[in-house]
């Protein structure tokens, strides 16, 4: 079983998405439990609000999109869930490289095949 959360909106506007494979938890059966417990069909469509994130979380073969105020109770229970699993599977990591200026920049810095003085 696989449950994704995308949250999108904000100031932004970005989009991220979080997924994990619930079976693959070594507590499964607690995952499971509190899937089989959220109110999917009891979710009462409510408009965006500027600013503010819009989240679709999917399990199938249900599917629910709730307005940031209503990310609470169990269903924060479980966007949190999904969010601290992702984290934990990818590692922290090296962070990703930033732009990298050629030696002939009017700004200056290090090309890609280029070291550092000293």
């Amino acid at each position: 079983m696989k449950v994704v959360v995308s949250r999108s909106g904000g100031i932004a506007g970005i989009r991220t998405t979080w997924e994990v494979d619930v079976d693959a938890q070594p507590d499964a059966a607690d995952w499971a439990e509190l899937i089989t417990a959220l109110p999917w069909a009891e979710v009462v469509a409510r408009a965006p609000e500027p600013d503010r994130f819009v989240y679709r979380i999917r399990c199938a073969p249900n599917e629910v999109v709730l307005a940031e105020p209503q990310v609470c109770g169990p269903w924060k229970e479980l966007v949190d869930r999904v969010k601290a699993s992702r984290r934990a599977e990818s590692g922290p990591g090296p962070r990703p490289a930033g732009p990298r200026r050629s030696p002939d920049s009017p700004l200056g810095g290090f090309g890609a095949d280029s070291q550092p003085p000293g």
